[in-house]
């Protein structure tokens, strides 16, 4: 239980960084602390304890508990949506300073007119 408390805490310091910063680069990193928090969130969902790999050959005893593939193979998925998303807020981002000299969203506001 103790995980599952671990990776809301990681969650709630990627939404802190989302809500409270004002820094476009810290608002990046603020999303990537909470995308891999709720990754790990959901591949502690498919974990189970003494596991073994979902591979079922002719030595598998018949009680033994494997662990469930289906969250892994979904996590491996929103790594790389979340690596491409990453990748273009970045881009944005650098656009954005080219045209402003500043990651700070006030200012940015502030020069928009």
């Amino acid at each position: 239980m103790s995980l599952y408390a671990l990776c809301s805490i990681l969650f709630s310091i990627g939404l802190y960084c989302l809500l409270v910063k004002k820094n476009l680069v810290k608002k990046i990193i603020g999303l990537g602390i909470a995308e891999y928090a709720v990754n790990l969130f959901f591949i502690l969902l498919g974990y189970r304890q003494n596991g073994e790999a979902p591979i079922v050959d002719t030595y598998a005893a018949a009680g033994q508990y494997f662990v469930d593939p289906l969250p892994q193979a979904l996590i491996l998925t929103s790594i790389v949506i979340g690596l491409g998303v990453t990748a273009v807020m970045v881009a944005i981002s650098v656009r954005i300073y080219e045209k402003y000299r500043t990651f700070d969203i006030n200012e940015i506001r502030r020069l928009k007119g």
